[in-house]
């Protein structure tokens, strides 16, 4: 299998600054990364970008050679060798962030959504903190792959709110999880298999929001090149209001 990526950021039109930041690579080692920084002052592109330099770090100074399917324990959970390594990454990451934000009232309060892919032979482990999505789009059809962590998707789990009912919730930006805000962070991680024609995508809410999950099918739907692609989704959320900084990485498993 191969991997071939393409990656996208742009300020939007309502913010003044972007705060999201991204990491992609097409090599050895298959990594994507999306980071929504938050924080305010320009503290929140202090923390994204941070995050994404820390989890680049991990992974470079802790080269794998051969297979990563050697079984790890951490407490009472096992995991493989990759997906240890990107979960590692991440609370890495959100420890630096942490203690930055302490160190200094300037970023007091600073933290960025991490929604992550590494990929292998076979599958890819995806690992998340925050709001930020990954959707697979396989056999005409988009689905997303995690599940937010945010206080509309908890009264929506909780039945207090409809699904249909969270575009118009007053608090659908708030988030309950993200990185830096406190010293150690639970990361969600799952696995999917890959078959060639998958193409997932990594995104910021900037898309998310201002793109409902039928648009971007749409989109999908009406080119196979990636860079016009991400530069569609992009022209969407903007033509829709462009409220927030949108970012995207597409990355599709090719024979």
């Amino acid at each position: 299998m191969k991997l071939v990526c393409a990656g996208m950021t742009d300020v939007g039109i309502a913010r003044e600054h972007n705060e999201d930041d991204f990491y992609l690579s097409e090599g050895d080692e298959a990594l994507c990364v999306v980071a929504d920084g938050m924080g305010g002052h320009r503290s929140g592109e202090v923390a994204s970008a941070m995050a994404i330099r820390v989890i680049c770090e991990y992974y470079r100074e802790t080269s794998v050679d051969g297979e990563g399917d050697e079984i790890l324990v951490e407490g009472d959970r096992q995991m493989r060798l990759d997906e240890y390594r990107l979960v590692k990454a991440i609370r890495t990451a959100n420890r630096s962030v942490f203690q930055a934000a302490s160190a200094s009232e300037l970023y007091r309060g600073m933290g960025t959504t991490i929604v992550s892919g590494f990929f292998t032979d076979r599958g890819v482990y995806l690992a998340h903190i925050g709001d930020s999505r990954v959707y697979r789009f396989r056999n005409d059809t988009l689905e997303q792959q995690t599940e937010d962590h945010s206080l509309a998707n908890e009264y929506v789990r909780m039945g207090i709110l409809r699904a249909e009912d969270v575009e118009h919730f007053p608090y659908k930006n708030v988030i309950t999880r993200a990185c830096g805000l406190t010293d150690d962070v639970e990361v969600d991680v799952s696995y999917r298999d890959t078959e060639a024609g998958d193409l997932f995508i990594f995104c910021s809410d900037g898309l998310s929001d201002m793109v409902p999950d039928r648009e971007i099918l749409v989109a999908v739907r009406e080119t196979t090149d990636l860079e016009q692609l991400a530069r569609n989704l992009i022209d969407r959320a903007n033509s829709n209001g462009g409220a927030d900084n949108i970012t995207v990485i597409l990355a599709r498993v090719e024979d």
